[in-house]
């Protein structure tokens, strides 16, 4: 199933630092897996592209020793060189970095994708998608924040008002061009969400938060989404 699920419609990808107990992150995937989930998404900061550090990648090593889980990493740091080499290391299995701290997208999609992993970029709310002009067919995936990296405890912080018209642009320059790549949403990510985008393949990978899973009765919530999700596909 591991590869199967890169063509499907919908996948969940329950945050890790917004859903999981990070004084016991064991038992918090133990119950994702329970529900049913096959994705983490990981993100990594490092205190300075965004002013939270909540994830050690330490942790990230011991967490890969304890479940098959499909590690989908998010990358927030300032450089890449470390942080990239590591992660490779630990055996994740897609990794997408800002394209805003790149100074060679190319050449850092290469890296990741030479090591067998799925690679791509993610970009800020507001950062243009021409960023992608000349790497898009080199990326597996491509994540659009949809609020502001860092600053989701902030109850002023929604998404940003064009986020709509910035992943209909983005699905229709994929197509355009052919190509297979995977549009991730992040950010405040709700049922509404998916709803809108999910049916007609506009994002393929929903990052899931507080916005859609309760962080105290995470596998129960966790089932339920599932249910959702295969509601508006007409799966059920």
């Amino acid at each position: 199933m591991r590869n199967e699920i890169w063509t499907e419609k919908c996948i969940l990808s329950p945050s890790l630092i917004s859903v999981c107990d990070l004084c016991n992150l064991e038992h918090s995937v133990r119950q994702l897996e329970d529900a049913g989930i096959e994705m983490l998404h990981v993100d990594i900061l490092d205190g300075h592209f965004s002013p939270s550090m909540p994830l050690g990648l330490d942790t990230v090593r011991q967490l890969r020793k304890k479940t098959n889980m499909i590690f989908d990493v998010h990358l927030m740091t300032t450089a890449h060189d470390f942080f990239v080499e590591e992660l490779l290391d630990i055996g994740v299995e897609q990794l997408v970095f800002h394209g805003e701290m790149e100074p060679h997208m190319d050449n850092r999609l290469n890296q990741i994708r030479k090591a067998g992993v799925r690679a791509g970029v993610a970009l800020k709310p507001g950062t243009p998608l021409t960023q992608l002009e000349y790497v898009l067919e080199k990326c597996d995936a491509v994540l659009l924040m949809l609020i502001n990296p860092g600053y989701a405890q902030s109850k002023a912080e929604g998404q940003v008002p064009y986020a709509s018209r910035k992943v209909r642009e983005l699905h229709e320059m994929i197509t355009r061009r052919g190509l297979d790549t995977k549009v991730i949403l992040d950010g405040r990510i709700s049922k509404q969400n998916m709803e809108e985008f999910a049916p007609e393949g506009l994002a393929d990978i929903f990052v899931a938060g507080s916005t859609c899973l309760d962080k105290s009765d995470l596998k129960n919530s966790a089932v339920a989404l599932r249910e959702y999700r295969k509601s508006i596909l007409g799966e059920v």
